[in-house]
């Protein structure tokens, strides 16, 4: 399931965008500027949602930090600010896109299915495919050879994000913060446990001989 940061100082609005897009993702919000520029750095995500008019840090200044640090997650800007100026000053510091309020929540999922496609994060279909192996993010469904394979909540997860950075090196680190999350009550040595739950339920598949462990760093999925 995507994951996506929410960063909306609108009581209103945001209620309804966040009930709406956990119908499809796993939803993080937020209310202020710095609060999620703190989220943003310490958690991955796959999009994020920002307004500009927030409270400690406008958006401005928020994605200018971002891309300042490097973080290249792509950005969504929607605002009521829907001046030329406002738009291209949002392009010129790191926006993905500008939807201007109001809009309706149907076009804000396309335009957030059509960012994660642009950044490889989201297949045009709902099926991950790793040789013999069928993961189905509609569903959770996993099947091997057209068998069914009990892989649920975490390992599911782990699956999935294994299956969207193919030739990626994922430290264990990123791993743990992208599954589990920055203020997750359990260590990173969660991420091992739950490697080689995974492997078991996949032994003798292309996936489980494919997935390799890079000592004192993580894993890859060649």
């Amino acid at each position: 399931m995507i994951k996506i940061l929410l960063v909306e100082d609108d009581l209103s609005l945001s209620n309804s965008v966040y009930d709406f897009l956990e119908n499809f993702a796993d939803v993080v919000q937020v209310f202020d500027g710095a609060e999620g520029l703190y989220e943003a750095e310490m958690n991955i995500y796959d999009i994020i949602l920002l307004d500009l008019m927030l409270p400690e840090k406008n958006g401005f200044e928020v994605l200018t930090e971002l891309r300042g640090k490097g973080i290249k997650t792509p950005v969504l800007i929607m605002t009521a600010k829907e001046s030329l100026d406002d738009k291209m000053h949002g392009f010129d510091v790191g926006a993905d896109d500008y939807l201007t309020k109001p809009f309706y929540l149907d076009e804000l999922k396309a335009r957030i299915q059509a960012l994660l496609k642009r950044s490889g994060k989201l297949e045009d279909t709902a099926l991950l495919k790793y040789g013999e192996l069928v993961a189905n993010t509609s569903n959770n469904h996993v099947t091997v050879d057209g068998q069914p394979v009990e892989i649920l909540g975490k390992e599911f997860d782990l699956l999935v994000y294994f299956l969207q950075n193919r030739n990626v090196i994922l430290p264990k680190e990123q791993i743990f913060d992208r599954i589990w999350g920055f203020d997750s009550d359990t260590t990173v040595t969660v991420v091992e446990v739950y490697m080689s739950k995974l492997r078991k339920k996949l032994k003798n598949t292309e996936f489980a001989e494919n997935l390799a462990t890079l000592r004192n760093v993580g894993y890859i999925l060649r």
